[in-house]
């Protein structure tokens, strides 16, 4: 059993990690906690195995943490920014998740933990149920707060700059996060790239009017992108009764 610290300033986060640990059968969560300096006095007075940890905090930075306790525990690093990825990783971090942090993306970082200690020689622990993810917890511009996002509940992705706007039947969700990561963690049979700054969903496709697509639920248009068109009707041709329309 993997022993399990959780280090982050924002208690969305740690309630996020909290669970992923207890559906984990090879984790146990010792502590967690909001604070750092009151998770150093938890690494030095007791055995943690492997420590979940921010790195932008107020009081001290993950990776100063880091080289306060360095020896007594592993480390896997959480942030919304990955320029500090190089930086964990010479301080021997043993893996480096983005926020929102996915379940599936969590399994892989503990698997590493887990066959550090057994020597490499354990076998890939997969969760039946998170074989086939069907959500994401995304930040909102309120600091510690986080939405869960069913996928079935998404129409269309929209890029706004260094932001993006999900929009669902019932509402927008604006959050910092750019298209290609969203893309990465989308299911293709489901959401598809059409544009530049667009992300649709398949499903909710209502009406394909040359280089627009018309969404069930959304008035006006999606624009499709030149560079996207051929690669968007070779996926829907499957679906076209009376031949192929391009």
């Amino acid at each position: 059993m993997i022993k399990c610290l959780i280090v982050d300033d924002e208690h969305a986060a740690v309630e996020i990690l909290s669970t992923f640990i207890e559906q984990t059968p090879f984790l146990t969560l010792t502590h967690a906690t909001t604070n750092p300096i009151e998770a150093i006095g938890v690494v030095q007075n007791q055995s943690i195995d492997l420590t979940f940890l921010d790195i932008q905090m107020p009081q001290i930075s993950g990776l100063d943490f880091m080289k306060i306790v360095q020896g007594k525990t592993k480390f896997v690093l959480t942030t919304a920014y990955s320029q500090f990825a190089l930086d964990g990783y010479e301080l021997d971090a043993i893996d480096y998740l983005m926020k929102p942090i996915a379940y599936e993306r969590f399994l892989k970082a503990v698997q590493k933990m887990m066959n550090l200690t057994t020597g490499g020689s354990s076998q890939v622990w997969k969760n039946p149920v998170a074989e086939i993810e069907d959500y994401i917890f995304v930040k909102t511009e309120n600091k510690g707060k986080m939405v869960r996002i069913n996928f079935k509940d998404i129409t269309y992705i929209e890029g706004l700059k260094n932001y993006i706007a999900i929009h669902t039947k019932d509402e927008q969700i604006v959050t910092l996060m750019n298209m290609k990561d969203l893309e990465e963690r989308l299911p293709t049979e489901n959401f598809m790239r059409v544009h530049k700054s667009y992300i649709i969903c398949t499903d909710r496709i209502k009406l394909i009017d040359g280089n627009q697509i018309s969404l069930a639920d959304v008035k006006g248009y999606v624009p499709l992108g030149e560079s996207y068109r051929n690669i968007f009707f070779d996926t829907i041709d499957n679906k076209v009764m009376g031949g192929k329309n391009k």
